[in-house]
């Protein structure tokens, strides 16, 4: 069979390649099914945060990430795929089933599987210089493309309720029982395959970026220290807000980060406000105008001139993914 052509080799190497997909508080909440014919994508439950996120719709929306993640591999290594999401309405955390055919890879394939490993949560202020139209046209698509919306905040209230929906949900999370806890074990650290590290993580936790989460202390002085974010702040949204949803959210997300990180900006996502239900109602109504129900919210813009980041800590393949040669 032609699908017998397939090196198995470059699909354990596309899996290994999509565990840098961005997640919440880097917790990979994610596992592979490789079989002979198909890639089965799975929740990982145990990863789940209770606290902050209790309803799982962080780690549905990480989890499209890393499916879009694997996509983009699959395709620069001449794999090509179709996506069945949400294949098993009695399997709920069998998100995804991806099934492999030959194919030929082009040049933007390659483009955007280099942009995996540069890509980087940067939590520095940004450079206040406007993103150029062509590029955020080409974002705005990146997201349209995987069944989402990319709508850049401007404007003094729709600007003000974000920020203040931010605010306010960093003030209810710290009243969950639990959540500054599960911070501290996700956040801050100097060894380990997951979590935020302290090498990626600022001195003064929102220091000049008033969208920060509060994360535990960090190695990194804001450059210059004075500096007040410039970033554009962007919400994705789709249509409805289900699971499918979320994960066509997350595939989206991993398609806005890897345009922008080939266009040369930095970026971060934030899902502080959306893991709140009064907040996350706030940017519907008031920064959406009820238009689409958000997903996640974007920090986009130039990164500092001064020390790129390092990555971040991934979990090993032999955690993250079974071999059953068999399927």
């Amino acid at each position: 069979m032609i699908i017998d052509r397939i090196d198995p080799r470059s699909v354990r190497s596309a899996i290994e390649l999509a565990s840098h997909a961005p997640s919440v508080h880097n917790t990979q909440p994610w596992h592979w099914t490789i079989g002979r014919r198909v890639v089965h994508l799975s929740a990982d439950r145990q990863r789940q945060l209770p606290a902050a996120d209790a309803d799982g719709r962080d780690l549905t929306v990480s989890c499209g990430a890393a499916l879009h993640h694997v996509r983009v591999a699959l395709a620069a290594a001449g794999i090509r795929t179709t996506v069945h999401r949400i294949p098993n309405p009695g399997e709920p955390d069998r998100l995804a089933t991806l099934e492999l055919k030959p194919g030929t890879a082009g040049e933007g394939d390659f483009a955007m599987a280099a942009a995996i490993t540069r890509r980087r949560s940067d939590r520095r202020p940004f450079g206040d210089w406007p993103i150029p139209e062509d590029a955020w046209l080409q974002l705005e698509n990146a997201a349209v493309g995987q069944g989402a919306i990319l709508r850049a905040v401007v404007g003094g209230r729709p600007r003000s309720a974000l920020l203040e929906a931010i605010r306010q949900a960093a003030v209810l999370q710290q009243d969950v029982p639990g959540y500054a806890t599960e911070l501290a074990r996700w956040s801050g650290h100097r060894a380990g395959d997951d979590g935020v590290p302290a090498a990626n993580l600022l001195r003064s936790s929102a220091a000049g970026v008033p969208a920060a989460r509060r994360f535990a202390r960090g190695d990194i002085d804001p450059v210059p220290a004075h500096r007040e974010d410039g970033a554009m702040l962007a919400v994705l949204g789709t249509a409805s807000d289900d699971t499918l949803s979320q994960l066509r959210a997350g595939e989206a997300l991993s398609s806005v980060l890897l345009t922008a990180t080939t266009l040369g900006l930095a970026s971060c996502p934030l899902s502080q406000p959306l893991e709140v239900g009064s907040t996350r109602l706030v940017l519907r109504d008031h920064v959406l105008d009820g238009s689409m129900s958000p997903q996640l919210v974007l920090r986009l813009g130039w990164p500092p001139v001064k020390r790129s980041l390092p990555a971040t800590p991934r979990r090993s393949s032999a955690d993250t993914a079974t071999v059953e040669q068999d399927r």
